[in-house]
This record gives structure tokens, C-alpha cells and sequence, in this order.
């Protein structure tokens, strides 16, 4: 068994996501929802994958990991801008990697892979959020030296509330 588990180690192979993994891609992100509790706030299809991901104007980049030619993990990403540094970067939105490969350092090598990329764009930051009750991710960010930052907090507004938002004429206060 320990030889096995080795040879899928040293065959592992990331490669940009494409249009027919959509399923599979939406399966794991359903998994990592159930993985931190928070299933119930999927609201996603794989058309949804399907139509910001790989049409005209692409919002998200991915990335995929197998082992063996079996899906094992993924990382979605996006580019961002810093008008302080006045550089690029790349927001990480989802790391996910099956549990029965876990351990074999999948996601350190899903986000060196999208941070050389970006590196390569004339990046100099990657950015992520960590959901507030992880603490096996925390740890594990923190193990790569991706750091919380104490100066900042994510806000958000979605929904119904969003849409009243945008909607609103520009002079109502």
C-alpha cells in the first residue's frame, strides 16, 4: 500500500480547468460547502460554472489537480489590482481538495502553481478568505505564510439587498 500511495503522489498533474469539468468542478465545491458547514448557501449550477467561467469574458480561472488521472482538488481564482501598490494580484476564491488525498501537500502545490502564474503577469500579492470556523485552513495558510491581516475586514451585501442597492437612483440618500 505505502508504494502505491507513492506513486499516485509523484503523479499528480495540475492543469487549467476546462469546459467539460464543469460537473465535477460544482460537485467539489458542493463538497467543500457540506466540509464547512455552510451547503445550505450553494446556490450555484454548473450552467452558472459553465457561463462566467468559460464564455467570452471569463470572471474566474481554475485550476485542477489529479492524481492518477482522478480528479483531487481545485483551486478557482480571479485577477485583482492594488491601487496602493499599483500592481496586480490574484484573489483566491476556492482551494478544495478531496479528502482521501489530503496530506500530500495538493493544495500548497494548487496555490504556488496560481501564485508563480501570477507572478509571471507582474503580480505581487495573492489574496484569500478564510470562512471564520476553519481553523484546519487557517493553520494551514498560516504554515505557508499567508497571513491574516489585522487591519482589514471583509464586508459584503448580497441578495435582495444588493439588488436595491444597485437599483437605486444615484441621488437618493
Amino acid at each position: 500500500m505505502r508504494g502505491e500511495s507513492q506513486a499516485k503522489v509523484t503523479d499528480t498533474v495540475i492543469r487549467p480547468g476546462r469546459v467539460d469539468d464543469v460537473e465535477t468542478i460544482h460537485a467539489a465545491l458542493l463538497r467543500l460547502g457540506t466540509h464547512i458547514g455552510a451547503h445550505q448557501e450553494i446556490t450555484s449550477t454548473p450552467d452558472d460554472l459553465r457561463r462566467y467561467g468559460f464564455g467570452d469574458k471569463p470572471a474566474f480561472s481554475i485550476l485542477i489537480a489529479e492524481v492518477g488521472g482522478e480528479f483531487a482538488g481545485l483551486c478557482l481564482h480571479f485577477p485583482i489590482f492594488s491601487t496602493w501598490m499599483g500592481r496586480p494580484g490574484v484573489y483566491v476564491q476556492d482551494l478544495y481538495v478531496e479528502d482521501r488525498f489530503r496530506g500530500r501537500r495538493i493544495g500548497e502545490r494548487l496555490l504556488r502553481r496560481v501564485a508563480r502564474d501570477c507572478r509571471k503577469d507582474g503580480g505581487v500579492y495573492l489574496r484569500l478568505s478564510v470562512d471564520t470556523d476553519n481553523e484546519t485552513a487557517k493553520t494551514f495558510y498560516e504554515r505557508l505564510g499567508i497571513a491574516w491581516s489585522d487591519y482589514e475586514q471583509v464586508q459584503k451585501i448580497v441578495g435582495e439587498a444588493f439588488f436595491a442597492f444597485a437599483d437605486a437612483p444615484e441621488d437618493e440618500r
